[in-house]
C-alpha cells in the first residue's frame, strides 16, 4: 500500500520516556520508560555451549532475541524475576547500547503501535550535538533491519518549537529549553535553523533530581527498602515536587506547618509484601531548586539555568537576540515541575534588567563625560 495514504509513525526517544504514536495525534498513543529486560539465562547458556553443539548456541540465541520486554513490562519482570536483567539503552541523550535500542524499537512498532513498517513512514527524534555517525547507523537499522520507506531524523528541539507553531502564530524562532531526563540543552533556534556554536548543555537533568531527592529522604533516615528507593524518588518527584520563589521562605513554612506541607508516602516492600510509610519534607521545593542553585547538589557544576540561557542567546548573532529573548520555549519532563516557567522568567527577567541598567549607567557616564570634559 502506498504509505503516503497512511499517516507516518513517530517515535521520540528519551533517556528516561519514550513517547510513540502517529503523525495528526494531539498526543502520542504511548509514553514508556526507556528500558529492556533480557533474558539472562538465554545468553549464558549461548555463550557456554561449545562451537561443536552449534544447534544448541543457535536456540538460545534465538530465545534470547524473542524473550526480551520493555518498558513498564520490564521493570515489573526484573522485579518479579531474577533471570532478567535491566539494559537502558540511552544515556545522557545518546544511544549507548544499540542491540537492545533495535530490540525497543522492534517492541514498539509490531507490539505497541502494530503497524507494518513497510507501509508507514517513520519520523525520529535526535538530541542536539548528536555525531553523524549516530544518525547514519540509526538511518541503516531503519531501512535494513525494518524495511521502511521513508525516515526523517529531526532535532528534538526544533520540534518542540513546531509544536507551537500555528496559523496565527508562524514562529520558529527561539530559545528551547530541553530538560530531559538524562541531559539538558538550551538549544537556540532561528528560522527553523539551530544555531550549532551557541548551543549549551549543562550536566544536571530529571535523573540528578532524583538522586537528590534520593540522597535527602537516605540522609534524613526514612525507612525505605534500598532495592526501591530510586522508585520511590522518582514517583515522590513527580507527584509532589514543585519550584519554589523563594528557599528561605519555604523552608519557614515547613517549620511554621509540618502538617500542611509534608506528604505521606506509602508503599510496600517488594521482597516481604509489609506496607512502609515515609515522610516528604524538604525535598518537594529542594529537587527542583538544583537547576537555580546547583551548589547545592553538586561542587563540579554552580551555573544557575537561567544564567546559562542568558549566556546562550547573548553568543547567539545579535540581530536574532531580541526575537530569542521574546521566545523561549520549555521542553522535557523536568520542566513540568509547578511554577517552574514563573521563576525561570523572573530569574532570567533580572539577568537582563541588571545588564541593562549597567549599561544605561555606563552611557550616562560617557555622556556627561564628553558634555563637560
Amino acid at each position: 500500500m502506498d504509505p503516503t495514504s497512511r499517516p507516518a509513525v513517530v517515535i521520540d526517544n528519551g533517556t528516561g520516556y519514550t513517547k510513540m504514536g502517529f503523525a495528526g495525534n494531539v498526543e502520542p498513543c504511548f509514553t514508556l520508560p526507556t528500558v529492556v529486560a533480557v533474558n539472562e539465562s538465554f545468553l549464558n547458556q549461548s555463550r557456554s555451549s561449545s562451537k561443536s553443539n552449534w544447534l544448541a548456541q543457535h536456540s538460545a540465541g534465538v530465545m534470547a532475541d524473542l524473550d526480551y520486554f520493555i518498558g513498564d513490562e520490564a521493570l515489573a519482570k526484573s522485579r518479579s524475576s531474577n533471570i532478567y536483567n535491566l539494559s537502558y539503552p540511552m544515556r545522557h541523550g545518546q544511544v549507548e547500547n544499540w542491540d537492545a535500542m533495535e530490540r525497543y524499537w522492534q517492541q514498539c512498532i509490531f507490539n505497541y503501535l502494530r503497524c507494518d513498517p513497510e507501509d508507514h513512514y517513520f519520523l525520529l527524534t535526535e538530541s542536539p550535538l548528536t555525531a553523524p555517525e549516530t544518525r547514519e547507523y540509526r538511518g541503516e537499522i531503519m531501512f535494513e533491519t525494518f524495511n521502511v520507506p521513508g525516515l526523517y531524523i529531526a532535532v528534538n528541539s526544533v520540534l518542540a518549537l513546531a509544536a507551537g507553531y500555528t496559523t496565527s502564530k508562524c514562529e520558529m524562532t527561539g530559545v528551547v529549553v530541553d530538560v530531559g531526563d538524562g541531559a539538558t540543552h538550551v538549544v537556540p533556534v532561528a528560522d527553523g535553523y539551530v544555531i550549532g556554536s551557541s548551543i549549551k548543555s549543562i550536566p544536571i537533568a530529571g535523573k540528578d533530581v532524583t538522586h537528590f531527592i534520593q540522597q535527602l529522604m537516605r540522609e534524613r533516615g526514612e525507612k525505605i527498602p534500598p532495592e526501591d528507593s530510586f522508585e520511590v524518588a522518582r514517583q515522590v518527584k513527580e507527584m509532589h515536587c514543585y519550584t519554589c520563589s523563594d528557599i528561605v521562605k519555604e523552608f519557614n513554612k515547613h517549620d511554621k506547618e509540618p502538617a500542611k506541607y509534608i506528604k505521606q508516602w506509602r508503599g510496600i516492600k517488594p521482597k516481604t509484601g509489609a506496607p512502609y510509610s515515609c515522610d516528604v519534607g524538604y525535598e518537594r521545593f529542594l529537587g527542583p531548586e538544583i537547576f537555580f542553585n546547583p551548589e547545592i547538589y553538586s561542587s563540579d557544576f554552580t551555573t544557575p539555568l537561567p544564567v546559562v540561557i542568558d549566556k546562550c542567546i547573548q553568543s547567539a548573532p545579535i540581530d536574532t537576540r531580541r526575537a530569542l529573548y521574546k521566545n523561549i520555549v520549555l521542553s522535557g519532563g523536568s520542566t513540568m515541575f509547578k511554577d517552574f516557567h514563573r521563576r525561570l522568567q523572573r530569574d532570567l527577567k533580572k539577568i537582563v534588567d541588571t545588564r541593562v541598567l549597567a549599561s544605561d549607567a555606563r552611557l550616562d557616564g560617557e555622556i556627561k563625560v564628553r558634555i563637560f570634559g
